[in-house]
């Protein structure tokens, strides 16, 4: 099988998803009413209520929820084999994140961009959010630890990539002037921010940076994550305007130029693809494919931490209500693409089917690696990039995709903080700078809990994916029980929330099993609070829609 093909059909099949499936949902489902006035024009404040052209935030919500779970969730799934990750991304793409993205903002759009935890009080009930809240913690407590770890471990492995990572906030808070306080166009910015970023690429390999091994007993991996802690501490309380949209904008625009450098380089070297079409020789121990597949390949098809970031960041930016197609269902779409890109890394971009499995030993081998060393490969074959320039680019992208997530993932866990002080009444939580200070706190507790070197959140990490579905899921109750309460048609979103929640139910059962087999009852508890939160809010908002559905049918009686 040729890459070409992987390629066209799977953006082919995006294209065709947004085009018309989207337009679908939009006009029938959710209705979106140009005239509807959004909380950022309702609530403006300069501050988190901003209206933002659509262009502009729609590069903050891809670039916040595309970090580097698209890429490490593919390039670990292809060991079951292509065919299965190529699928679950396609179609996952077009028919459950798309709507879920779409479907969160709206939610949050018509209920004063309230966060999906919050909206779950008013749409469910009081137990429900309380839950529903507890689960979004865990979810932003292991993306903001992990993620740290993942961009301090990229930053230091691979040194050409500091100066681009770190220059691109300079390039984002001049931008973020240039913008709203210039008021210069849109396009001029554009083109100046993306030929900054790509100089300071260029400009990357010539001058490598590192931190010390050892500060004050800290390895340079820690030092890295307590820097970026503290960066995302700063950026979660400046004005979305200033520093998050802009980066987010300008970082979406290079990381769509870096996919369009990949896509043209797989056109024009068309590589075969090595990897087995369906896997039937996986390595000892690699878990079954149904049900881990569906937790495993999260972001770049359906991920809970999108409907975070839509009824968080995204929905207070929203200009116009029918903005949402574009920023909500068109970001899904940028995610799949990257999705689909990092499965052709890692399954094209090796020489022979035994390179591939040298690399592709054992359940969770691949991931970022793969899709750096596969990508870079392809880059070189097709555009004739040295590989070092290769690496650096792909590197890049993925530190940028990372590190836009953890700034969001950072405000919006501050948000988590205030909507606490708000529900039980404590006025100094509710406040942006004490809120800021514990969700850091959480955070490093985590990371360095279990050590000095702060990867400590990788202990709570095999949680993630089954965590993270499961919000998901739940997101799409809460949308699914908002349309029933309006009459709408309701399957669009009902079908793929029991699949979701099926799929994430079972592989919450098989790692509880594996858990208590290992003897690891520190993640045997948590699983089993998971599970039980799962049960608990489902059946509360199946019991919401059955007194809808009785109340609607004793209506018509």
């Amino acid at each position: 099988m040729n890459a070409i093909f992987l390629m066209v059909v799977g953006l082919g099949a995006m294209a065709l998803g947004y085009f018309l499936y989207s337009k679908f949902i939009a006009e029938k489902i959710f209705r979106l009413d140009p005239n509807f006035r959004t909380p950022a024009h309702e609530f403006e404040d300069g501050v988190d209520y901003v209206p933002t052209n659509k262009f502009v935030l729609w590069g903050h919500h891809f670039t916040s929820v595309a970090g580097a779970a698209p890429i490490v969730g593919p390039a670990i799934a292809v060991i079951w084999g292509w065919v299965p990750a190529f699928l679950w991304v396609t179609l996952g793409t077009i028919f459950f994140a798309g709507v879920h993205d779409a479907g969160a903002i709206w939610a949050s759009n018509r209920n004063k961009a309230k966060s999906v935890g919050a909206l779950t009080g008013d749409v469910v009930g009081a137990r429900a959010r309380s839950i529903f809240m507890i689960v979004i913690f865990l979810v932003l407590l292991m993306v903001n630890a992990v993620f740290a770890v993942v961009i301090a471990g990229l930053l230091t492995q691979f040194q050409t990539s500091v100066i681009p990572v770190w220059g691109a906030i300079l390039v984002a808070l001049i931008i973020g002037q240039l913008i709203y306080r210039k008021m210069m166009g849109l396009l001029t910015v554009s083109v100046v921010g993306v030929i900054a970023l790509y100089a300071l690429i260029w400009v990357g390999p010539s001058m490598p940076l590192a931190l010390p091994e050892v500060f004050l007993g800290l390895t340079d991996k820690a030092q890295w994550i307590i820097l970026l802690f503290v960066y995302a501490a700063i950026a979660s309380l400046l004005p979305v305007w200033m520093l998050l949209q802009p980066r987010d904008y300008i970082n979406g625009l290079q990381l769509f130029v870096g996919l369009g450098l990949l896509y043209g380089a797989v056109l024009i070297s068309a590589p075969d693809v090595v990897a087995p079409a369906f896997n039937s020789d996986v390595p000892e121990g690699t878990p079954s494919l149904l049900p881990l597949l569906f937790v495993t390949i999260a972001c770049g098809a359906i991920s809970g931490f999108h409907g975070l970031v839509s009824s968080g960041t995204t929905s207070k930016q929203l200009d116009k209500e029918t903005d949402l197609r574009f920023v909500g269902y068109f970001g899904a779409i940028g995610e799949g693409s990257l999705a689909l890109a990092a499965i052709i890394a890692a399954t094209a971009g090796f020489a022979t089917l035994a390179d591939w499995q040298a690399v592709y030993d054992g359940f969770g081998k691949g991931g970022v690696g793969a899709f750096v060393q596969g990508g870079a490969n392809i880059l070189s074959n097709g555009l004739g990039f040295n590989i070092e320039l290769s690496q650096t680019i792909l590197t890049v992208m993925a530190v940028l995709f990372a590190g836009t997530t953890m700034d969001t993932g950072l405000r919006l866990q501050r948000y988590i903080f205030q909507e606490w002080g708000s529900i039980y009444n404590i006025g100094w939580m509710q406040k942006a700078a004490p809120a800021t200070l514990l969700a850091v706190g959480s955070c490093l507790v985590l990371a360095f809990g279990a050590g000095g070197d702060g990867s400590g959140g990788l202990l709570i990490w095999p949680l993630f994916g089954t965590t993270n579905q499961l919000l998901a899921g739940l997101t799409l109750l809460v949308i699914t029980v908002m349309l029933a309460r309006l009459g709408r048609p309701v399957y669009y979103t009902l079908l793929p929330l029991v699949f979701v929640l099926v799929m994430t139910v079972l592989a919450l059962l098989i790692q509880l099993k594996g858990f208590y087999d290992q003897g690891n009852w520190f993640l045997f508890g948590l699983d089993l609070v998971v599970l039980v939160a799962a049960i608990l809010v489902a059946l509360e908002c199946a019991s919401t829609l059955g007194k809808l559905r009785t109340a609607k049918a004793g209506g018509q009686a």
